[in-house]
């Protein structure tokens, strides 16, 4: 994460780009995998257990699915190819179908106990959380010990150690509960008026991230989603604008969800 300023000359965290990761085209091997439906945390219920600590640790998996091993015998099955030969992986690999379930699995297998008391995981994003200084460290410390006994590595660049704040899936949590993630609405804030269907829907999956801090949210978009209905005639006109606008301002000043 980077502190950047924005042009109304606030800081806003911002991610940057370090790197590429490899992702292979396991489509048929995907077909033929039998699916594991093992769930995700719900997002709003893990959010709200965050929202209204006074301290947060928010640490980062290294390298997320390659810490988990795949079995000698499968990993031929992960075999790719490329200009220098064939190569398989002996760790578990993007792209996969059950990597999800896989590793969320493997995190809640690991912290069990703690989770929804000291901890909130997804996938391999942790956040340690506490109403007091002394109780997050000492929830840190616990969380940190746990890593240590299952040989879970963290990356500590992207680590973040006795926070007031910070950013969790898209939502700046803090004692003072919700907000909305400065960087995402500053790229809302900047998009120009829909010129296609493609572009309407583009906004409209953007905004609706942050539908929970709009009231009538599907009362103001509704000219625009009418732009989606079949055999609808695009026709961007006052009307729209107006609700593209006011969605726009209405991203910008949301308040705080205690």
């Amino acid at each position: 994460m980077t502190v950047v300023t924005n042009e109304d000359n606030e800081l806003v965290p911002t991610r940057t780009v370090t790197g590429w990761r490899v992702c292979i085209d396991y489509r048929k091997l995907n077909e033929a995998t039998r699916k594991d439906h093992f769930p995700l945390p719900f997002m709003d219920q893990m959010l709200e257990r965050l929202a209204g600590n006074k301290f947060f640790c928010f640490l980062d998996g290294f390298f997320g699915y390659f810490q988990i091993p795949i079995e000698p015998a499968n990993q031929e099955k992960t075999t790719f190819t490329c200009p220098y030969g064939t190569y398989a992986y002996k760790h578990m690999p993007f792209g996969l179908c059950n990597t999800l379930a896989t590793f969320q699995r493997c995190m809640i297998a690991i912290f069990q106990d703690m989770l929804k008391t000291s901890m909130e995981v997804f996938m391999d994003d942790l956040s340690v959380f506490g109403d007091s200084f002394d109780s997050c460290l000492n929830n840190l410390e616990q969380m940190l010990i746990r890593c240590k006994q299952a040989h879970l590595v963290l990356n500590w660049e992207k680590c973040h150690f006795m926070v007031t704040e910070g950013i969790v899936l898209g939502y700046k949590v803090s004692s003072r509960g919700l907000d909305v993630d400065k960087a995402k609405i500053n790229v809302i804030a900047k998009l120009p008026p829909p010129t296609n269907v493609k572009s309407v829907r583009s906004f409209l999956g953007h905004a609706r991230f942050y539908r929970g801090f709009i009231i009538f949210f599907s009362k103001i978009s509704r000219p625009m989603t009418k732009l989606l209905e079949k055999d609808s005639v695009f026709n961007f006109d006052e009307e729209w604008n107006k609700a593209f606008e006011t969605l726009k301002e209405k991203l910008m000043n949301a308040p705080i969800m205690v």
